[in-house]
């Protein structure tokens, strides 16, 4: 699973959906880096959470579905092949969330059934009494005929997974023009059992055989291999799809729709994508390293890709970012692009992480949810390898950097052990502990153990445990295996205890006895643990080149002693920048300009500008230093550069005017020339103007986008012109550029355009058509505002996001709101008022905006009943009427 909700603009909704009211567009820039105390938060006791206990194994799923898209119903035959898993029991429990259940019998063999008895009262799982005791050595088959009502279950999604029904209908009667018909499963954490009766947890595991009977135009998608098709007569067709090889129930999947698939291979295996007919001439682009990912994953850790296949499929409104489903990915929606907007955005990270998943997670599975980090850790560390592998180093300790800076940014609201066996719900294992910073432990344990101990573990890992559950102890000693050392106190510091070291780092050398010191005290972010035992490097700069020297802290301080020939020009401390820790470390300046010219690591750098940006200008040579880094080979330094040196508005046209433009135009990172743009407000108008009417034809929508909400700032008359060029554009970035420009001075001309593009564009976009055409109606007549609500209204009523449903019914109050306060001011105005003439123009103002207030008022309380999402009935619980 990828919590995507922390990489695309649409995400930072889903991280803020504790806030209530709007949110901001620069708030969709939400620095985590900024949040670096720890508070407590307290609350009532979290439960112990045990691995589910097995009275049964699980060995085979055999299911026949087929759908009643009017009602959104699944029909479902399942057959369920199982036998006692140690005890003899004649009970059998199964997961089974919100069916109607027609029959319950056991397969005898001869093939008939024998009806069973099943107590069903909670609508939640089915008991089921077995006409005697089974053992062990006992296979029974339980035949289960029911009806899947999704959209009539009570569930509770997460921050991560919005929604746990498993089974989704989208445009199912095919009313929205915007889009496509679907179904799709989401199974994770255990909402499978919303769609077939299961034992939903993740140490279980069976082969499966699903077969889709739907409209002989559409393209099914399961796990496996596709084994039968058959055509009917009636318009419709069965597809069977085969596991042969053994998962768990929460990576079962099927995805229905109209798609384009478009075929690649690694090596005897099938590779292909699954994408909406528009998008099949970009498919391959898209989804293209796929097969080098299989080669490099499959070398690097000495085991092939396990399964059969790998798919990988877009579907429409998903309830996170993307889904591992064994042999068959789901990604979301806005991985579908076009060349042009790739430039802004590589996917590649979200692609690797669910590949990586078919290892860890499928193939070897956490037995709990205590233990999900042992899938997404990976995981995400695999974003780590695929960046070294094919971007490089640099990119990839860029994307390490930024990883630390969301977990300490979470670690500020609280801090978990990265396995934990308590917490208030499954669902909140899906955090930043959970994904970033054990992508970040597995990155330390890697250089603590070097790569060929690291790689050898991980091989012995999946071999040993190929087809199984496992917790964290199952790693220990897979790597204690291979090293012969004992592990315990990395994996009890790092893997079962909470939070961090906090490092104090002070120098002082002696020149008479040629020593420089080291004084490193440490305090833990939290009273959990003692002190960290932390083996680092160090790096002593001297004129005689670089020493490494290996240091090992386990105390509230020490003191470090090194014999060197003169003063060092400087000590870096954690040389390889892989510690998860929060730093001051307390170099001079002039060691700080010295870390950014010499030492090697883009980490380095980084550090080296953030401690500096302040001393700009009292220093030459700091200014200089800046200077330099806009011209740094990787892209996140030029935009850190380009950031900091222009960050003054006080700066006018200098000699760094051309450096500016050349950055704005020629830079070959988009992200880099936006910034840039966002620097050029420093000068004159007319020089604004002159820049901003080229950059808005870049390459790049980012910024093309900017460029056009810019000249807007400066001329108005050309951003109208400019605005009605682009009107065809569907990136957010051009709908968010022209809506605000029509939000702000746009004409009754411009509503058109609103309600078009409400028609067309995806979920990502529609965030900015509601706040923009917000602000448009706010400026319009009571004719114009009461036909155009129902946009807004359609989306707060339907829109699969509750974000967005509670953001639409929030822009509906915004309009009651401003007119309410119209229509009181206007009375007001009428019982004061004493001409007649006056009161009677302010009388048919007051019946205009009547009906209109209470139409407004009459749309919110709708959108408020019909409402049934908690976080969503939280967001409007400020806003009276």
């Amino acid at each position: 699973m990828n919590r995507i909700i922390i990489y695309c603009a649409f995400a930072v909704l889903i991280l803020q959906a504790c806030r209530t009211g709007k949110m901001s567009k620069d708030e969709m820039n939400w620095d985590y880096g900024s949040m670096l105390d720890t508070i407590e938060i307290s609350g009532k006791p979290k439960e112990y959470r045990a691995s589910a206990k097995r009275d049964f194994d699980l060995l085979h799923t055999q299911l026949q579905v087929s759908f009643n898209w009017e009602k959104q119903h699944l029909y479902g035959k399942a057959n369920l092949t199982l036998k006692p898993y140690f005890y003899e029991t004649a009970t059998l429990v199964l997961d089974a969330k919100g069916f109607d259940v027609n029959k319950v019998a056991l397969v005898l063999n001869d093939s008939t059934q024998q009806n069973l008895f099943f107590d069903y009262k909670d609508s939640l799982q089915l008991h089921i009494q077995l006409p005697k005791k089974y053992t062990r050595k006992d296979t029974i088959e339980i035949f289960v005929d029911y009806t899947a009502k999704p959209n009539e279950l009570k569930t509770e999604g997460s921050s991560a997974i919005t929604s746990a029904k498993g089974l989704y209908f989208i445009n199912p009667l095919n009313k929205d023009p915007r889009k496509p018909q679907q179904i799709w499963t989401q199974g994770e954490t255990e909402a499978s059992s919303c769609w077939f009766p299961t034992i939903d947890k993740p140490n279980e595991r069976c082969t499966a055989e699903i077969c889709i009977t739907v409209g002989d135009t559409l393209i099914t998608l399961s796990n496996g291999l596709l084994t039968e098709s058959s055509v009917h007569a009636d318009g419709t067709k069965t597809e069977c799809w085969t596991m042969d090889q053994p998962h768990a129930p929460y990576l079962f999947m099927m995805a229905i729709g109209k798609y384009a698939i478009v075929k690649d291979a690694w090596r005897s295996k099938e590779v292909s994508y699954y994408v909406e007919p528009d998008y099949e001439k970009y498919a391959r682009n898209i989804f293209g390293n796929t097969p080098e990912m299989l080669e490099f994953f499959s070398k690097k850790l000495g085991v092939d890709y396990p399964w059969s296949k790998y798919a990988q499929v877009v579907v429409r409104d998903f309830v996170s970012g993307a889904m591992e489903n064994t042999t068959a990915s789901l990604f979301l929606e806005q991985i579908q692009s076009t060349d042009r907007e790739r430039l802004d955005r590589n996917w590649d990270f979200i692609i690797a992480h669910e590949l990586f998943h078919q290892w860890f997670g499928d193939y070897v599975t956490c037995e709990s949810w205590s233990n999900l980090t042992l899938n997404e850790a990976f995981a995400t560390y695999s974003e780590y390898l695929w960046n070294e592998h094919k971007y490089g180093i640099e990119e990839a300790d860029y994307n390490l950097m930024q990883d630390l800076r969301k977990y300490l940014g979470e670690a500020r609201i609280y801090q978990e052990p990265l396995i934990r066996f308590h917490y208030n719900d499954k669902e909140d294992m899906f955090d930043t502990h959970t994904y970033e910073k054990g992508g970040m432990i597995l990155h330390l344990l890697r250089n603590y153990l070097g790569d060929d101990a690291f790689f050898k573990g991980l091989q012995l890992y999946l071999t040993a445990n190929a087809y199984k559950p496992v917790e964290g102890h199952h790693l220990r000693l897979a790597f204690e295996e291979i090293t012969g050392e004992d592990l315990n106190w990395f994996f009890n510091q790092w893997f079962y205890s909470s939070g961090h070291p906090k490092l104090n780092i002070s120098y002082a050398y002696s020149d008479s006895s040629k020593k420089q010191t080291v004084i490193i005290k440490q305090t833990p972010s939290n009273e959990n643990i003692s002190y960290f035992r932390i083996p680092l490097q160090v790096d002593i700069y001297t004129e005689e080149g670089v020493k490494r020297e290996d240091i090992l802290i386990t105390e509230k301080e020490h003191t470090f002693e090194f014999e060197v020939s003169s003063k060092p020009k400087l000590v870096n401390v954690d040389a390889k920048k892989i510690l998860v820790c929060e730093k001051e470390d307390k170099k001079t300046d002039e060691e700080w300009l010295y870390q950014y010219y010499n030492a090697p690591l883009v980490i380095d750098r980084h550090e080296a500008l953030n401690k500096l940006s302040s001393k700009q200008e009292d220093k030459p040579e700091v200014k200089n230093l800046f200077i330099a880094a806009a011209k740094d080979k990787h892209w996140s330094i030029r935009e850190t550069a380009v950031n900091k040196i222009f960050m003054d508005d006080s700066v006018s046209r200098d000699n760094n005017f051309e450096l500016l433009n050349n950055i704005a135009f020629n830079d070959d990172k988009s992200q880099v020339r936006f910034a840039a743009l966002k620097r050029i407000n420093n000068y004159e108008k007319e020089e604004q103007l002159k820049i901003y009417q080229q950059t808005v034809n870049d390459s790049s929508y980012l910024v093309a986008g900017k460029s056009l909400k810019a000249i807007y700032e400066i001329d108005t008359t050309e951003a109208l012109r400019l605005a009605a060029i682009f009107e065809h554009e569907k990136t957010g970035n051009m709908i968010d550029a022209v809506g605000s420009i029509y939000a702000g001075s746009g004409t009754e001309a411009q509503q058109k355009y609103f309600e078009e593009k409400f028609k067309i564009v995806g979920d990502n976009s529609v965030y900015f058509l509601i706040n923009d055409y917000r602000d448009f109606l706010l400026r319009m007549n009571e004719k114009i505002i009461a036909s155009g609500t129902a946009a807004i209204k359609d989306v707060a009523l339907n829109n699969e996001s509750w974000y967005m449903r509670s953001e639409a019914g929030i822009a509906i109050y915004d309009l009651f709101d401003d007119n309410n306060g119209k229509l009181k001011q206007k009375k007001e105005d009428f019982d004061k008022e004493k001409d007649l003439t006056k009161k009677e123009t302010l009388q048919a103002e007051i019946n205009n905006l009547e009906p209109l207030v209470a139409q407004l008022k009459a749309d919110f309380e709708t959108i408020k009943t019909s409402e049934k999402e908690k976080k969503a009935l939280e967001r409007y619980e400020k806003f009276e009427l």
